[in-house]
């Protein structure tokens, strides 16, 4: 799963900064997004970012139970700390994508504009 967060990351920032460099690229992707965004493609993409953010939820939600957890053992147990740290890592890959997904759409618009 986090190999998986990571490599939507890496895209999501090489998409922003094809975005931001006047390349021929950029011309390719703005029509390439605008077709995406045609029929059901923002369907998908609604439906996508709203199982994200459940599960980004649901994550939330496991790291604060094991941290009343070892709050009220007083003791952190090594298992939880090991989950601990992998559920704040995958929370944070995944809000991070959310916001990156936010912020190319919101560049796709403005480039959309200057373009035409």
């Amino acid at each position: 799963m986090i190999s998986v967060l990571f490599s939507l990351l890496f895209v999501e920032m090489a998409l922003i900064l094809a975005l931001l460099f006047r390349t021929p690229l950029r011309n390719l992707l703005v029509v390439g997004i605008d077709k995406l965004k045609r029929g059901r493609g923002p369907l998908v993409a609604k439906t996508v970012a709203a199982t994200l953010l459940v599960v980004f939820s649901a994550i939330l939600y496991s790291v604060m139970e094991i941290r009343k957890r070892a709050l009220e053992a007083g003791v952190v147990n090594s298992t939880d700390e090991v989950l601990m740290a992998e559920r704040l890592l995958e929370a944070s890959l995944m809000g991070f994508s959310l916001f990156l997904a936010m912020m190319a759409d919101r560049l796709h618009y403005h480039m959309k504009e200057l373009i035409a």
